[in-house]
């Protein structure tokens, strides 16, 4: 995936989480472990974007 791409699926993640947190918050929340899933994949990607940051700052 580009940089790009992956930047808008952590927006697309974030707002389903925020989604999911507020079904939480009214009791209407199939499936929990949806959250725990989300919060993953959002922080795998952030470290993808870390790790070609920091590739990116020694090429310089």
């Amino acid at each position: 995936m580009t940089t790009e791409e992956l930047n808008q699926k952590i927006e697309e993640y974030k707002e389903e989480l925020f989604n999911l947190r507020f079904s939480q918050a009214t009791g209407n929340l199939e499936k929990p472990s949806r959250i725990h899933e989300l919060r993953k994949l959002v922080a795998r990607m952030k470290t993808i974007l870390r790790e070609r940051e920091l590739i990116k700052k020694e090429d310089n």
